[in-house]
């Protein structure tokens, strides 16, 4: 009986939404950082014949890019994290103040999922006995330990991601060729972008050719337009 408890449990451990919250804030940092930075190297690169611009440039986006996808990460998650705070309180007051009418609106969330009506009561009150209040987070308010918001986490593995993506990017300026430094930033971006989407999917169980065609061609759009601007502009850079 307990092998097959344990057995149950690491099938559930095993369900990918388990890894969303980090994964997203992984992906989406790593993602821009590589996108970002290589696509403000060759915007420099495409007005400047001079390595140095090119390497200031794209270590400067590297640092500030870094805190602010941290920064940025922190305060949304943050504030999804107040949202969430803020409906519990209220929860907890209405279980207090109300508590026959918080039981028969968990009992028609059951209902509405299936149960017969009696069941559902049934179920709702042997889970107010247990823990009304966490009963009524997780059904009523959608709130568990899966999706609930954790602003530090994010903002650190979304700092920490940027950095890893932007850092790739930014040694091609250091060591490449300055002659075909645009052609190498792109193709090296691309390259480490597929990268990216291919153990994104794998990590999420998702589709991997569809991960990459999606961030390649997002990737060759968004540089595309970078050294069109670079071009346009062709500001001697020295």
């Amino acid at each position: 009986m307990n092998e097959n408890s344990q057995d149950l449990d690491n099938y559930l451990d095993n369900h990918y939404i388990h890894r969303s919250n980090w994964l997203r804030a992984a992906v989406l940092g790593a993602n821009d950082g590589i996108l970002s930075t290589a696509s403000l190297a060759i915007g420099v690169a495409a007005a400047t014949d001079f390595r140095e611009p090119i390497i200031l440039a794209t270590l400067a986006g590297l640092v500030a890019g870094a805190l602010s996808m941290a920064a940025g990460e922190y305060v949304s998650v943050s504030s999804q994290t107040d949202v969430e705070k803020a409906d519990i309180q209220r929860e907890k007051i209405e279980l207090k103040e109300m508590p026959e009418i918080e039981l028969q609106r968990l009992a028609e969330i059951y209902e509405k999922r299936g149960l017969k009506k009696e069941t559902a009561l049934i179920v709702a009150k042997e889970l107010t006995v247990k823990d009304a209040l966490g009963a009524h987070i997780r059904d009523e308010l959608g709130i568990n330990e899966m999706s609930q918001a954790k602003p530090v986490q994010a903002a650190l593995a979304s700092g920490a991601a940027f950095t890893i993506g932007g850092l790739l990017p930014f040694l091609v300026t250091l060591f490449l060729p300055l002659n075909s430094i645009v052609y190498s930033l792109y193709g090296f971006a691309i390259f480490f972008l597929i990268i990216l989407g291919a153990l994104a999917a794998k990590t999420g169980g998702s589709d991997i050719l569809k991960a990459v065609i999606r961030i390649t061609f997002w990737g060759t759009v968004a540089m595309g337009l970078t050294a069109l601007v670079g071009h346009l502009f062709n500001v001697n850079v020295g």
